[in-house]
């Protein structure tokens, strides 16, 4: 009985040994494939970054001929609105210069209307 018993313990040791192996394997295994994992979702992610990359570019292109012709036009504009105040300016200097002159230099005394007469 007891060489029975103790290959019955011998047995029981080796099998423990080998759920220790296949348990140490599939660990092993469990960290091979999240590694896996992670490189193809890095992958992943960068082929659709550079996807997007690429489809913002185009956005970017297509769109950047649309607000160079709105400053050329924007540009114009303001051309012709500093031309159109030069004009005036120019048109008007003198008048309006003989106005503030006359302002200044033709004074008509007068007492203020709130000065009481003493008598």
């Amino acid at each position: 009985m007891a060489t029975q018993q103790s290959q019955s313990i011998q047995t029981l040791l080796e099998a423990e040994k080998e759920a220790a192996k296949t348990v140490q394997q599939a660990r092993q295994y469990r960290v091979q494939k999240l590694k896996e994992a992670r490189t193809q979702a890095t992958k992943e992610i960068e082929e659709y970054r550079k996807f997007k990359d690429e489809e913002f570019r185009a956005f970017e292109a297509s769109h950047a001929g649309n607000t160079q012709s709105a400053q050329v036009a924007i540009d114009k504009e303001t051309e012709i609105k500093r031309a159109e105040i030069s004009a005036a300016y120019n048109q008007h200097k003198d008048e309006v210069l003989k106005k503030l002159l006359d302002r200044v230099t033709l004074v008509t005394p007068e007492l203020h209307r709130n000065l009481k007469k003493q008598t």
